[in-house]
């Protein structure tokens, strides 16, 4: 209940994300015996609440979030920049995730900027996402696995642009309408650390979950939450203010806002000094 609550109060405009992630996280945390951790790949658009879905995520599961320990953040660009380096970066993430989990079973490892990893990394930790009872005595089971991703972005905002166009509601968009669609797309994409893996290959992440492009009213909401967060009285004048500032797409009809809620804050502090 907590985990929901934080996502309705935190996350806008993601109907498909959470109901998915709830599912997922609360039928496997419920789950005295999972048979292989838990694996979500999340996708879409730079803004749209990737990042800031694990971070709950790693909240409910560990409280401190990515402060804590046992909750481990890599950056594609930052920890696995060079490409003649791959075989040295497969070993250092199994002795890395080795460790962590025999010292936290229950340990949350979160990939971003899965579109700039070099093909082939990743693959090293399949051994630790099937279905085993342990890897040289360590069990994976328990742990969760996130990977983000700008991959397949361009196929989610068509679906949704879609739907706005045969008139339908965003809010009726399915999973179905975009899970096998992104499976395909992500694996046949070679500017994604997915292309060809054997971990889709060997159907191991559980979830391929859709962040839809965000709209005027969306952007509205992410101001008012950051306006609060602030302590302050939320202005409808400055919330609409930074939401126009914002550039939208396609360029007839701007209803998307090409950077979701990214530059929010930085727009806010303008807003702040006048």
């Amino acid at each position: 209940a907590a985990l929901k609550a934080q996502l309705d109060d935190r996350l806008f405009g993601q109907h498909l994300a959470k109901d998915v992630v709830l599912k997922a996280v609360l039928g496997f945390s419920n789950n005295p015996s999972p048979k292989k951790p838990l694996m979500l790949s999340l996708h879409g658009w730079a803004g749209t609440g990737k990042n800031f879905l694990s971070q709950i995520l790693a909240e409910h599961v560990h409280p401190a979030g990515l402060r804590s320990k046992f909750v481990h953040l890599f950056l594609a660009t930052l920890h696995f920049p060079h490409h003649d380096q791959v075989k040295l970066y497969k070993e250092q993430l199994q002795n890395w995730i080795r460790g962590n989990v025999s010292a936290c079973p229950s340990s949350v490892f979160i990939f971003d900027e899965m579109d700039k990893m070099h093909p082939g990394v990743i693959d090293a930790i399949k051994p630790f996402l099937d279905y085993y009872e342990e890897v040289d005595g360590v069990s994976y089971r328990k742990a969760i696995f996130i990977f983000l991703s700008n991959a397949g972005g361009d196929l989610i905002n068509k679906a949704a642009l879609d739907f706005w166009t045969s008139g339908k509601r965003r809010e009726d968009i399915q999973l179905k309408d975009l899970e096998h669609l992104l499976s395909v797309g992500v694996f046949n994409n070679k500017n994604s650390g997915l292309w060809h893996s054997s971990i889709i290959d060997r159907n191991l992440i559980d979830y391929f979950v859709p962040f839809l492009p965000l709209e005027h009213r969306h952007v509205k909401m992410c101001v008012r939450a950051e306006m609060t967060a602030r302590g302050y009285v939320v202005d409808e004048d400055i919330v609409q203010a930074v939401a126009d500032e914002m550039t939208y797409f396609p360029k007839e009809q701007k209803i998307y806002s090409d950077k979701g809620c990214k530059t929010v804050q930085a727009k806010l502090d303008i807003h702040e000094d006048l």
